[in-house]
């Protein structure tokens, strides 16, 4: 015999009060906050105070004269740009050898290579840099792209063996059995077709290198600044007005990023 009616009419009454109090939680502790911080950026006074006492773009403008945040916004910029670049292409290479294979050793280094999502990247930038220095080397901006690679490849592999597992295999067949070697396989068909997750794993591994403190808080050199961290100082030593118009900056530049990633690669698909 079915549930009684009404026990079934209270199931699906709970699961909707469960959902939407997760949702209101979310919109509290996540929406609020970046709420609160672009009113803020546009605030008229000379301190950071919410609400603001009037409305002006007087902070964003000055954002032209600030030569310092302009230098560590674009040393944060080529830092994503190369750790991008090289967690595509060792994500892809990655991701290509783990999903062809059913073996133990194939899984082992699924876990491994997503093992730095699970280690703390404080624990992981401290690491780093002792290691580096056991070696004879400072901190540099090499180094600090390969720390971001390390940490950003993971997203790049998961979202590329997502695509990998809903490519037909009979198309690779078809391809090889046409005359095709592998390389123009991968090009010509395996490629396009996993296009969007790579894309959507290269959007992920931009913002989390971009916005990455821990590791570049140990492996950046004195020379080199990076904009979360000058910011960080910013903050803690005289609330400087401009850091709010400079948050406002990455978040409507994260809002475009995301809109064009999921146009043109469809990233909520490649994240399920």
């Amino acid at each position: 015999m079915g549930a009684p009616r009404h026990a079934t009419d209270w199931e699906a009454l709970s699961l909707r009060l469960v959902f939407g109090a997760l949702a209101a939680i979310a919109i509290v502790f996540l929406v609020g906050p970046t709420v609160i911080m672009l009113l803020t950026s546009f605030t008229a006074s000379q301190s950071l105070k919410f609400p603001p006492d009037g409305l002006s773009l007087r902070w964003y403008v000055a954002l032209l004269d600030a030569d310092q945040m302009q230098a560590a916004a674009w040393n944060s910029l080529v830092v994503a740009f190369w750790t991008t670049a090289l967690s595509v292409v060792l994500g892809t290479a990655a991701a290509l050898g783990i999903a062809r294979s059913r073996s133990t050793l194939a899984r082992a280094c699924d876990v491994l290579f997503m093992s730095p999502l699970l280690l703390p990247a404080l624990a992981f930038g401290f690491a780093a840099l002792i290691f580096i220095h056991r070696l004879g080397f400072a901190p540099s901006i090499p180094f600090l792209v390969l720390g971001h690679t390390v940490v950003c490849v993971p997203f790049v592999l998961r979202t590329t063996i997502a695509a990998l597992s809903q490519l037909d295999p009979a198309l690779l067949d078809a391809s090889q059995s046409l005359g095709a070697g592998g390389w123009r396989t991968f090009r010509r068909v395996t490629l396009p077709l996993i296009a969007p997750g790579l894309g959507a794993g290269a959007f992920l591994a931009f913002m989390a290198s971009f916005d990455n403190v821990p590791v570049s808080l140990f492996l950046a050199d004195e020379r080199s600044e990076m904009l979360p961290i000058h910011l960080w100082q910013q903050i803690e030593t005289n609330l400087d007005v401009r850091t709010a118009a400079v948050s406002g900056l990455i978040v409507m530049f994260t809002l475009i990023l995301m809109l064009l990633a999921e146009r043109l690669a469809g990233l909520t698909r490649q994240m399920r």
